[in-house]
């Protein structure tokens, strides 16, 4: 399986303000599922953590209270503005065991020392080699330490009982503008492979869904207003067929209407251990 692509997907959605209160809503969406994962792989207290591609700071604050006081994590991401973000929530939070330095995850400097552990969440999906990036993300690993990622997957279309017209075209809009931009649309049903490839051992891989019902609020539209000059250009749907101001109450009304369950989102966790270096 050949998991390369000429280069890495281009990030559509953007740096915005926008952008950023979607990243916040996302981590609270899938912050259970994500520490779930993380359990499972093995983030524990005292252990320090590379948190790649970390936005603005989801999954570090997330990784700080598993690691606890005498833990430490380093979120690193390329967007400043994302950034700024992060470091103002951390010092609002008083954390003095979270920091973050801007760059690209793949080409880290020496003197970031070395870490017990990586974690990133939605971030080989972008990749133009997912394989050769985790290996990379190893050589800063201690052998025996864990890589962990989450992602989602497109694999498994939006299903909803009954049938839930409106929310399912949403779902087929997103994934097919991600598409367009280079984006992975199935990493998690490849996590295992790219994992195994890299040189990861004893790799192991979950999942869960995002099910939706009369009761929860889904982050799709949010996400369709941040990708929707995208979804435009790429000419996959219409401002008259997204309808985007008023998105959000169509998607309530149709579930509240049908009393209906959808299973909106497949997310994968995988992980595996770095091997002893020669």
């Amino acid at each position: 399986m050949d998991l390369r692509r000429e280069k890495d997907a281009d990030y559509v959605l953007g740096t915005s303000d926008l952008e950023r209160e979607r990243l916040r809503a996302q981590g609270d969406a899938v912050g259970p599922l994500t520490e779930r994962f993380f359990a499972q792989a093995g983030i524990a207290p005292g252990l320090r953590v590379l948190d790649l591609g970390c936005g603005v700071g989801d999954v570090s604050l997330l990784v700080a209270r598993m690691v606890g006081i005498q833990g430490e994590v380093v979120g690193v991401d390329r967007e400043a503005g994302h950034l700024e973000a992060a470091r103002a929530r951390v010092a609002e939070l008083g954390l003095p065991n979270v920091r973050f330095i801007q760059g690209d995850f793949r080409a880290l400097g020496a003197d970031l020392g070395g870490f017990d552990a990586a974690v990133g969440r939605l971030v080989l999906m972008y990749q133009a080699d997912p394989v050769d990036a985790v290996r990379r993300v190893a050589e800063r690993v201690r052998p025996g330490g864990v890589i962990t990622f989450v992602e989602y997957d497109s694999t498994v279309p939006s299903t909803s009982l009954p049938e839930l017209p409106l929310r399912d075209e949403m779902s087929r809009w997103i994934w097919e503008t991600l598409r367009a931009s280079g984006a992975e649309a199935q990493m998690g049903f490849k996590l295992h492979p790219v994992l195994t490839a890299a040189g990861l051992a004893d790799v192991e891989v979950r999942a869960e869904a995002l099910v939706n019902t009369p009761t929860t609020r889904s982050p799709g539209s949010a996400l369709v207003r941040v990708l929707l000059p995208k979804m435009l250009e790429f000419g996959i749907a219409t401002e008259e067929e997204v309808g985007i101001e008023t998105l959000e109450a169509r998607l309530q009304k149709e579930i509240d209407k049908a009393g209906g369950v959808n299973v909106g989102l497949l997310v994968f966790g995988a992980w595996g251990r770095c091997p002893a270096r020669a």
